[in-house]
């Protein structure tokens, strides 16, 4: 069973970010839950929906300090706007619980944010079977289940899902087969869950190019030549993403099915 945790007095160690998208009270109240939502375009996520006037369910699954550093941080500016969720999202039985607390704690669902992701090299002639289901079982099956148990909830406020893909579903990433393949079916997810769930959800994408390297590889020659082949000369931020999808919750109310590319032009060169 997915368990939540109330405030948490942790002093605030987190920078504030600011939304370029004007504030207004349309979202004032509603919930998103926003899976990987302590750390990184998570917690851009985290913060710019919930400067939007959204109330947030941040889940983790071992960022424990870093989500109670976020949850002391918003609840300041608002009380008990953010509550934390704690789930293994590769453990399938703790997916519709994960779901299913969220609206019961917060009183409501209007949007799922699918953002929490695996990612890691998968050489041919070494990747193994758990190599696999750790990625397809992150990437893929794991929001697979979680639109499907938030559509009642979702349907009752005529909400929408976020699904975080990447530039590299249509463009395999050398090594990283599985992580492709995966993000490719979260994309046709997208879309056919776009269908089954209309008219009363949406449901669209973004696709993120050069935002944050991996934690774990600095590769500064390759990150150079990357941003090189990247018609705008630089990296994204977290909140380019986050941007774009309070963009799509709060002002697209006639965008579904899509998935939007948020890569500095990357994908329209060789």
């Amino acid at each position: 069973m997915a368990t939540w945790l109330p405030r948490c007095n942790i002093a605030k160690t987190m920078p504030e970010y600011k939304s370029n998208i004007p504030e207004n009270d349309d979202l004032d109240g509603k919930v998103a839950l926003i899976t990987g939502g302590a750390k990184r375009i998570g917690a851009s996520l985290s913060r710019t929906l919930h400067a939007a006037g959204m109330n947030v369910v941040v889940h983790y699954h071992s960022s424990l300090d870093a989500a109670r550093a976020l949850q002391e941080e918003l609840n300041a500016k608002r009380r008990n706007s953010c509550m934390l969720i704690q789930c293994e999202l590769t453990a399938y039985n703790k997916l519709k619980p994960l779901v299913d607390e969220s609206a019961h704690q917060m009183g409501r669902l209007d949007v799922l944010l699918n953002n929490a992701s695996a990612f890691f090299r998968t050489p041919i002639g070494e990747t193994n079977a758990q190599h696999w289901d750790t990625l397809l079982d992150t990437n893929l099956k794991a929001p697979f289940f979680l639109m499907q148990a938030a559509a009642l909830h979702l349907k009752k406020h005529r909400g929408c899902i976020i699904n975080l893909v990447d530039i590299y579903a249509e463009r395999p990433l050398e090594d990283h087969a599985a992580y492709c393949a995966s993000k490719a079916g979260l994309a046709s997810l997208t879309r056919s869950f776009a269908q089954s769930l209309a008219p009363d959800v949406r449901v669209n994408g973004i696709a993120p190019g050069a935002i944050l390297w991996p934690e774990n590889q600095h590769d500064e020659v390759a990150q150079k030549r990357l941003i090189s082949r990247t018609p705008l000369k630089r990296a994204g931020q977290p909140q380019d993403i986050a941007d774009t999808a309070l963009f799509l919750i709060q002002n697209a109310p006639y965008i579904s099915g899509q998935i939007l590319t948020v890569d500095g032009g990357r994908t329209i060169v060789p």
